[in-house]
């Protein structure tokens, strides 16, 4: 899931930090899938999301628009920052629940939406539904994975809270924190939405590290 609750007040600034779409060459680890039917994230043609989870800063990750290209490269369509995991001592657990970034894995995309209504503690707006996943011990599953952000259902940010965290408005950097969703600040959301509009929706998710 995606939602937390911080303890310390949040930085006031907008962080944007990471760049939005570019086309260039494909990510090292995405160059070559590895062959056979369940291997590859997309078919030929097709497109994917690609996590490339940072070992030394979760907060400070990759989430990757990739072209799937028949016998060549796969290609960037577009990239942003992203984190998943909350932070704290198991942030790179990823059989912690509620606290650890995503298993790493295949996982299919179920839904996306621009109107996601979780509720009062739940995920709102701009939201992208994966599959749940058996961690690498066989038999914690993480559930209610996505990628999003932080707004209302109808896209806008929530209020201002001085000293308070508001989940459903975008503060600074330690909202790339979450309870293992794959986190985007709003305007990489909106962007990554528009791009998959416009390039075709992926079906498909790769998680690596």
């Amino acid at each position: 899931m995606g939602i937390r609750h911080r303890i310390v007040p949040l930085a006031a600034a907008l962080a944007l930090t990471g760049g939005l779409a570019a086309t260039e060459a494909a990510p090292a680890l995405a160059a070559h899938p590895a062959s056979g039917p369940s291997a590859r994230p997309a078919a030929a043609g097709g497109t994917y999301l690609y996590f490339n989870k940072n070992q030394s800063n979760p907060s400070n990750s990759r989430l990757y628009l990739m072209k799937s290209i028949p016998n060549a490269k796969d290609k960037v369509l577009a990239k942003y920052r992203a984190g998943s995991g909350n932070g704290g001592r198991n942030a790179k657990n990823e059989c912690a629940s509620m606290q650890g970034w995503l298993p790493n894995g295949s996982y299919r995309v179920l839904d996306h939406t621009k109107r996601h209504n979780g509720g009062s503690r739940g995920i709102n707006g701009y939201a992208i539904h994966v599959q749940d996943k058996v961690c690498k011990n066989g038999r914690t599953k993480r559930t209610e994975l996505f990628v999003h952000s932080e707004m209302n259902v109808n896209g806008t940010q929530g209020a201002h809270k001085p000293g308070r965290d508001n989940p459903y408005r975008w503060d600074g950097v330690r909202d790339y924190y979450s309870l293992g969703c794959i986190k985007l600040t709003p305007a990489h959301i909106m962007n990554l939405f528009a791009k998959a509009g416009h390039y075709g929706w992926p079906k498909a998710l790769k998680v690596v590290s």
